[in-house]
């Protein structure tokens, strides 16, 4: 289970409102529409969740994160929908 440091917030502002931990998406997680990841981003950047603590806690690489983020921040949260992604990558790179 996470565990909580008393120096993070325990609220952030995510991409549709704030979040706590209790609205994370479950670390179960399968199936990643592009709300969830934005949402785990978000905790990431509020400092609410460490980037080691996304990994384990949903089972992602550091590397996957890391797509997560180029994507958002090359075209925002429609850019992490996994059926746009070759259309991004494609107008990123040509």
């Amino acid at each position: 289970m996470l565990e909580y440091k008393a120096d993070r917030p325990t609220s952030v502002m995510g991409p549709f409102g704030p979040l706590s931990l209790t609205d994370l998406p479950s670390s179960g997680t399968t199936y990643w529409v592009s709300r969830r990841k934005a949402e785990v981003l978000a905790a990431i950047d509020g400092g609410m969740l460490a980037i080691e603590e996304a990994c384990t806690r949903y089972r992602l690489s550091l590397e996957e994160i890391a797509t997560w983020r180029r994507s958002i921040d090359r075209a925002g949260i429609p850019g992490l929908r996994v059926t746009r992604l070759q259309q991004y990558r494609e107008h990123s790179t040509g």
